[in-house]
Parts: C-alpha cells; sequence; structure tokens
C-alpha cells in the first residue's frame, strides 16, 4: 500500500472513530478520545483534519451520505423483502443515535445537518410521488419537514422514556425503536386516522377566506 493510500485508510479509520464516539457520547468527546478509540495517536487526528470542528463536518456529511444509501435501498427493495432482514443492524441504529445527537445539540451544525436531512427527504418524495408509491401534497417541503420533526421528536422522547437502554448500544437502540414504532408508523401513514376529509376540508375553506394563508400551504403544488 502507498503512503497516499495509507494516510486515506487513516483518515477514514479516525472518521469513522468520531461517528462512534459523538453518537455514543456527544459532541463534546475528545480528540483523544476519538483517537483511542481508533487505536492511533491524538496527533493524527489534526493531521488529517486540522480541527475538530473540520472533523465534525466530514462527519455530518459521511453520516447523511450513508443514510442516504439506506433510504434508496429500502425505496427500491420490496416490502417482504425488506421485512426478511427486519430488525435493521446496528448501523442503523448508529446512524440514528448520531442524528438524534445532532439535532438534540442544536446550533448551527445541528441546522445545517437538519436541512440536509429535509433536502434528502424532499428528493426522495418527489421520486416516490411520481413513481406512484405515495400520495402528492399540496406543499411537499412542508410535509417532509413535519414528518422528519415527527419521527426525531418521537425518536428523542422514545429513547428517553427508556433509560435502560445505553446509547452505545446502537443495536438494541434500532430494534427497540422498530419493535415500539413500526405498526403505527405503517398504519398512519397507510391508512391515516379520520374517517373522512371533514377537518380538512373544512381547514382548507377557512384558509381559502383569508388573506394571508399559512406558510404550509404556500406555493401550494396539488389542489385536490
Amino acid at each position: 500500500m502507498s503512503a497516499a493510500q495509507e494516510d486515506l485508510t487513516g483518515r477514514a479509520k479516525l472518521r469513522d472513530a468520531a461517528i462512534e464516539s459523538f453518537a455514543a457520547r456527544g459532541f463534546d468527546e475528545s480528540l483523544r478520545a476519538i483517537a483511542a478509540r481508533a487505536g492511533v495517536s491524538a496527533g493524527l487526528v489534526r493531521h488529517h483534519f486540522g480541527s475538530k470542528e473540520e472533523l465534525r463536518a466530514e462527519c455530518d456529511a459521511t453520516v447523511l451520505g450513508r443514510y442516504k444509501a439506506l433510504k434508496a435501498d429500502s425505496m427500491n427493495t420490496s416490502p417482504s423483502r425488506l421485512f426478511a432482514s427486519f430488525p435493521s443492524s446496528a448501523e442503523g441504529g448508529l446512524l440514528m443515535v448520531y442524528i438524534l445527537r445532532s439535532v438534540r445539540e442544536g446550533g448551527a451544525a445541528g441546522r445545517e445537518f437538519l436541512e440536509g436531512m429535509v433536502a434528502q427527504a424532499l428528493e426522495f418524495t418527489l421520486d416516490a410521488v411520481q413513481r406512484g408509491i405515495v400520495v402528492p401534497s399540496r406543499n411537499e417541503e412542508a410535509r417532509v419537514r413535519f414528518l422528519i420533526n415527527q419521527a426525531i421528536g418521537g425518536m428523542i422522547v422514545q429513547l428517553a422514556m427508556r433509560p435502560e437502554i445505553s446509547l452505545e448500544d446502537f443495536q438494541r437502540v434500532i430494534e427497540q425503536f422498530s419493535a415500539d414504532s413500526m405498526l403505527p408508523t405503517l398504519e398512519l401513514y397507510t391508512e391515516g386516522v379520520f374517517t373522512d376529509s371533514s377537518y380538512l376540508d373544512a381547514y382548507l375553506a377557512h384558509v381559502a377566506e383569508t388573506a394571508t394563508p399559512p406558510a404550509a400551504l404556500a406555493g401550494e403544488t396539488v389542489k385536490r
């Protein structure tokens, strides 16, 4: 292996160790602890990334990329095949916990990370609508933002109510979350809640009478 290849491998090893460290312990984890998890000296972290902020930025980009790949795989897999390998792997749990940490922390990095998730989800949703998998929305971006906020908020509450589950146990985290949420999520997404459209119809009629419609209907994309 050439020196350049070794350098690239070392960088990837440190990045992956940092992703695990940030997910398990939070973003206050020290560079020394990250280096120890990777089995290298702390000086190598600065050699490869320069600063903790640059390391965090690369970790965020990597997590978003891996999350997008997992989402694409699930969208292109039949339901029967998808659930044949259920529950998800520890990798899914790792990504989930990292995402929760990032959003719960807030700040510029957390907001930027969330915006990246929204952009990805909107891309997948528009494709799913075009393929006939998902019904269209009057405002696709508003729906995507709502669903992401609900999903992340729900995950935070569920894990907070189960203090016996260590966030470092990525496999158990994803297994427990799937056991608690998969059926109600699929029911809501597939069958809805209300038996008719009375509330929606009344709300849309109310909005039509106002001078300024709510943001969720701005740029309306579909009429029903």
